[in-house]
């Protein structure tokens, strides 16, 4: 006889195959479609078997774009924003969690409204901005915007909160500087949550559509999502291309989570340390 217990198994396993499946699904259809002609993709019912046009969608979108030099733009762009955007919000972090001074809660708080504000908002006077000093049309105008993410540092505060006063206090005893303190004490212990942060600004940065839509000019500049939306842009998308172009684009962002997903969860849940 069927317990409650085996229903409630059946039952949780059939909700995380289906969850499987809508996670999944889309991302196959895309790697299927990246193999087949455009007029596949739009086939009803769909196709789910791999065909044979890879090569053929490859050398058709190296024909539209220059695919190759759009990655490398976004590689570059994205690495440099990570890492200076991941040491910024990890120095914020342990300023706001471990330092006391006049106006801490005010600035964290402007910081935390500062996240409620649409982006669409800032386009305007941040083109401006740029416009001004000359950086429209350059590496600069992409990564200096949001070096300092609030959801970054936020993460960061949380984190560095649970290393204990009593070993900075022990290390500022022993004549250590507060960078010193930062490098040796900060940084190792909250691998972890550096890798958490990594992967949000790496992937934050490497889907940025809007602002390097609005701030590239130059065509051999172009970011992969701006030179990808220039094939859906056209009057006649040949879709087979286009998925090639996103599976090339997904790539990145799963080998970076491949490499960090081991410190992925546990630097989350050290975000939720509490005062």
């Amino acid at each position: 006889m069927i317990n409650q217990r085996m229903v409630r198994q059946i039952l949780l396993y059939s909700l995380l195959i289906i969850g499987v499946i809508v996670t999944i699904g889309p991302l196959y259809w895309t790697i299927v479609g990246a193999t087949n002609p455009s007029g596949e993709t739009l086939r009803i019912p769909p196709n789910f078997v791999p065909g044979t046009h890879l090569i053929d969608n490859l050398q058709n979108l190296l024909a539209s774009v220059d695919i190759w030099q759009s990655l490398i733009n976004s590689i570059i762009i994205t690495v440099i924003y990570t890492l200076l955007a991941g040491f910024i919000s990890t120095a914020a972090g342990f300023a706001f969690a471990k330092y006391t001074f006049k106006g801490k809660e005010a600035i964290f708080l402007m910081f935390l409204i500062s996240m409620m504000v649409p982006y669409q908002a800032l386009v305007i006077p941040q083109f401006e901005l740029f416009a001004n000093l000359g950086l429209l049309d350059t590496y600069s105008a992409i990564i200096l915007p949001q070096l300092a993410y609030p959801f970054a540092i936020f993460l960061m505060r949380q984190n560095m909160q649970s290393i204990p006063d009593s070993l900075i206090e022990a290390a500022r005893i022993d004549g250590a500087s507060e960078f010193y303190i930062f490098i040796k004490i900060g940084l190792p212990t909250m691998v972890p949550a550096i890798a958490a942060v990594s992967i949000f600004l790496f992937t934050h940065q490497w889907n940025n559509f809007l602002w390097p839509l609005i701030a590239l000019i130059s065509e051999e500049k172009y970011t992969l999502p701006v030179a990808l939306a220039t094939i859906a842009g056209q009057r006649s998308i040949d879709y087979g291309q286009l998925m090639l172009g996103a599976v090339i684009s997904i790539l990145p962002i799963f080998l970076m989570f491949l490499f960090l997903q081991r410190y992925f969860i546990s630097g989350i849940i050290g975000g939720a340390v509490k005062e």
